[in-house]
């Protein structure tokens, strides 16, 4: 009985889930009647009705109202990740006619804003479609903002879990009801400011608005084919910059600014951090791509500030073609892109604060080498001062984090080259696995529209495990093997005989 409460809460939440992107799938058809285009109005609409009627059934399915487990909404969460690529993915079916797997992957990267893409021809995609691509990533980058109001009868202890599901931090939580609606504000109120930012590169509306969109939920997808090349204009590029920081910074800070505490964002360490990595990061790749490709300094330079900074925050905008940079500077790309930016942003990689963490962590473990084993050595976190066994706790959970993100990238590069004989080397192979699991979308070109099924729903899976910073699919998988197991292995139990029942050999 516990077992089918906690399925129909799943069931439940789900459909709430589905409810509220039904409505909000909705937007994309005022792109349509603006640029008239009616012969997609069925395959439009497809989305949108699959997510209400869904929602509808489900949200009819009994639960009883009480505090789910910490599982369950892990689960909940990752069913609803992968649900909403699939239904996404109709309007590429009907609209343009795309295989279903890769109507699925366009949208499991439309959704967890990575920036690969399965469109050979962009330029000759409507406006609707190009539009909806765009409208998913900028959805998808703030999406647990989508979650935490479309299931609003969720306690604070629930709407945390949800919060830490996507590796996000618990600083927002205690205000997440009231102002969640004033997070849309600031998110539309940037949007808005960075377009007429970006218009001012010669830019029309159209295509500004769109590169914001992705650029700020840290995506990648472009309205043209040779992505930032068609514009070939490096003071967009500089302003698309600042843009994608925006992504990769804390949201938390922005609401601080909200509030008026306009210093937060120069008193916050993790800001410290992300722009001093970007500015390593830049000045290490553009000496490389000097060094060892002979760019001329000022296109090394480039190439080399616009590609870090968009690995850093795990942008899919790139403004050259790295499939002809050399193996150095694609290895530092690839570690930016692996650290990723901070927890509370659009963005995806390990993030900043778990590298900050693991760093004071090996430090406090190896200065208790040191000293001996009655010393009490302090450890300090964001200034505060942790126990020893919360702080091994913390210290272990965000190591187990960053093991797992490096085993998935190895195994998915291993199956890779098992799977697809191709002439791109294995550091190249390498790199597109950690681009997919940090939910980047900066490309080599080993993933397109001609690669074999099995790697597509490689790089499909990828998306998704970043999105959930693996964890909440690891729960999944084992909560499923459990019941499994427990079904085909687990022996009912014996009743006892009534007392009237003798055995044969019972003495009477």
């Amino acid at each position: 009985m516990k077992r089918l409460d906690h399925l129909a809460m799943i069931v439940h939440d789900v459909g709430r889930i589905c409810r509220f992107l039904g409505f909000v799938s909705l937007v994309p058809f005022v792109v349509l009647v603006i640029f008239q285009e009616w012969d997609l109005l069925l395959p439009m609409a497809s989305a949108p009705f699959a997510f209400l009627a869904l929602g509808y059934l489900l949200t009819r399915v009994p639960v009883r109202d009480f505090e789910p487990p910490v599982s369950i909404t892990l689960v909940a969460v990752a069913v609803a990740w992968f649900l909403i690529a699939f239904i996404g993915a109709l309007p590429f079916v009907f609209g343009m006619g795309m295989s279903y797997t890769d109507s699925v992957f366009e949208a499991m990267s439309g959704w967890t804003s990575t920036g690969f893409t399965m469109i050979q021809s962009l330029d000759q995609a409507p406006m609707t479609l190009l539009f909806w691509r765009t409208f998913m990533q900028w959805i998808g980058g703030i999406g647990i903002i989508v979650f935490g109001i479309s299931m609003r009868r969720k306690t604070q202890v629930t709407l945390f879990q949800i919060f830490r599901s996507e590796g996000k931090p618990e600083d927002l939580m205690p205000n997440l009801r009231s102002t969640g609606w004033k997070m849309w504000k600031i998110y539309i109120f940037l949007t808005g400011l960075f377009t007429g930012l970006v218009m001012l590169a010669g830019i029309p509306l159209w295509d500004a608005l769109n590169l914001v969109m992705v650029a700020i939920a840290t995506g990648g997808f472009t309205l043209h084919s040779a992505g930032l090349a068609y514009y070939n204009n490096p003071l967009l590029e500089a302003l698309l910059i600042p843009v994608m920081l925006a992504g990769a910074i804390p949201f938390k800070l922005y609401f601080l600014m909200y509030r008026g505490k306009m210093d937060a964002m120069f008193r916050d360490k993790t800001i410290r951090l992300l722009l001093l990595i970007a500015l390593v990061g830049s000045a290490i790749v553009s000496l490389e791509l000097y060094i060892f490709n002979g760019l001329s300094p000022l296109t090394a330079l480039r190439e080399g500030v616009f590609v870090s900074v968009s690995g850093l925050c795990t942008c899919g905008l790139q403004n050259a073609d790295i499939h002809v940079w050399a193996a150095i500077p694609l290895a530092v790309i690839s570690l930016l892109i692996f650290i990723g930016g901070a927890m509370g942003s659009m963005a995806g990689g390990i993030k900043i604060n778990r590298l900050a963490l693991a760093y004071e962590g090996v430090k406090w473990w190896f200065r208790r080498f040191f000293v001996s084993s009655r010393v009490i050595v302090p450890f300090r976190h964001e200034g505060r001062m942790l126990s020893r066994e919360i702080s091994e706790m913390e210290i272990s959970k965000n190591m187990l984090v960053i093991a797992l993100y490096v085993f998935t990238i190895f195994t998915a590069t291993i199956l890779c080259l098992h799977l697809y004989i191709t002439t791109f080397r294995l550091d190249e192979v390498l790199f597109e696995c950690i681009s997919a699991l940090s939910n980047s979308g900066i490309t080599v070109g080993f993933i397109t529209a001609t690669s074999p099924v099995a790697i597509k729903w490689i790089f499909i899976v990828l998306m998704w495990l970043g999105r959930l910073e693996i964890v909440p699919v690891i729960i999944m998988v084992m909560g499923i093997v459990k019941g499994v197991r427990d079904e085909l292995f687990t022996e009912p139990p014996v009743q006892a005989a009534p007392s009237y029942v003798r055995d044969y050999d019972e003495p009477a």
